[in-house]
């Protein structure tokens, strides 16, 4: 009588919010180097998430598009399901998407604060709670099992400026939610952010601390430099870290929205004084 056969074990699956496009797309394709099944979230770039998930498919086969707009609840609620129906399994998040847009104190409303907060806070946090839940239930059958989110944080944290104060606001309630979901999904899943600085600050794992962390990472996954998506990666890999911020060096992206240009002032009249000569 021939062997059973043996259970064939799928590659880890990432679901990676706002995949389609800039940062996003390149986490999603630095994952897929590594042997990860990808899940690119999308809003509205239908085309660019097509790319993505082929890119990603020719890395790591089983990449998969999946739209749903961050600032619905319900659609929030849905996304994780969505993505374990189709993949059998979710092992990690990595929250990137954002929605960032310009306000100022003079112009900030109840409005521009809610939307960005719904889905750059909101979202991060149901799908965190999603993937404990899952997590929680194949825990059944794979007691040593873990789960993995990482948030993308923002500079603007550490170089305050006072431009895009919604979208700064709700970066900084994400943060805030970081220590707060480590502990709560503890030990079931690790919570990781990640940020760029910008050179305003030293990175937390630099030089001799990242090779130490890197040496515990199987060699044909070892991170030798400290980007963005390697701070992901690392992040997704390193058991140990949880619950902080790895503080990224790393310049913004040159297509990334920035403040409206202001316009320029019109020349000062010439001042007239009266009186005796």
């Amino acid at each position: 009588m021939p062997a059973p056969a043996s259970p064939t074990v799928l590659p880890p699956a990432v679901l990676v919010t706002g995949a389609a496009k800039r940062l996003g797309r390149e986490i999603a394709l630095k994952l897929a180097a590594h042997g990860w099944r990808v899940a690119v979230h999308y809003r509205d770039s239908v085309e660019e998430a097509r790319q993505t998930v082929a890119d990603c498919a020719r890395l790591t086969p089983g990449a998969q598009a999946f739209r749903s707009n961050l600032g619905n609840e319900t659609a929030v609620r849905n996304l994780l399901p969505n993505v374990i129906e189709a993949f059998g399994q979710v092992d990690a998040v990595v929250n990137c998407a954002s929605t960032f847009e310009h306000d100022t104190a003079a112009t900030f409303s109840f409005a521009a604060m809610e939307k960005h907060m719904r889905s750059n806070a909101g979202a991060a946090i149901l799908i965190s709670q999603a993937l404990h839940t899952h997590i929680s239930e194949r825990q059944v059958r794979q007691p040593d099992l873990r789960g993995v989110v990482v948030n993308l944080l923002d500079q603007k944290l550490w170089n305050q400026t006072p431009d895009f104060v919604s979208y700064t606001l709700s970066k900084a309630a994400l943060d805030a939610a970081n220590s707060m979901l480590a502990l709560a999904l503890s030990p079931l899943v690790r919570v990781v952010g990640v940020a760029p600085i910008m050179g305003q600050h030293q990175p937390l794992l630099r030089g001799e601390k990242l090779a130490e962390r890197s040496a515990a990472v199987p060699s044909h996954h070892r991170s030798t430099d400290l980007d963005t998506k390697a701070a992901v990666l690392l992040a997704l890999q390193e058991g140990s870290i949880s619950g902080t911020t790895l503080l990224v060096e790393e310049e913004l992206p040159k297509d990334k929205p920035q403040a409206p240009a202001l316009p320029p002032e019109p020349p000062a009249e010439p001042v007239r004084r009266h009186g005796r000569r």
